[in-house]
């Protein structure tokens, strides 16, 4: 039975030459989503089991202690239907995994706008 292999980002094995001009997050996150090519399918269902479990009762928490209004639920169901649709529709890693944290962001700002 073969085991899950995460593959090292490119920046780490870069051309030192290149390296140092191009060494910032950006170019490291990109290398990063590159590297995770393989893994794509990973990745797609961790995003939906993740949003799952943790995203989709963020609305009715919201709404039922926090009177927040019926958006919040359209937003989170336009996120998570959106996530499964880029998954299954063969979107690359770089816009599957940036899908995936624009969620996250979004979620964790709806959460921070109403209870605080």
């Amino acid at each position: 039975m073969a085991t899950l292999k995460i593959n090292a980002p490119e920046w780490t094995a870069a051309n030192t030459n290149t390296a140092k001009a191009n060494n910032n997050i950006w170019t490291k996150l990109i290398a990063f989503a590159d590297s995770q090519a393989p893994n794509k399918t990973i990745w797609f269902m961790f995003s939906l089991v993740s949003q799952g479990v943790l995203f989709l009762p963020i609305p009715a928490f919201l709404l039922y202690y926090y009177n927040a209004p019926i958006a919040i639920l359209a937003v989170t169901l336009v996120l998570f239907f959106g996530n499964i649709i880029a998954g299954m529709g063969g979107l690359g890693i770089r816009s599957l995994l940036g899908l995936f944290a624009f969620s996250v962001l979004v979620h964790i700002t709806m959460l921070l706008v109403f209870m605080l």
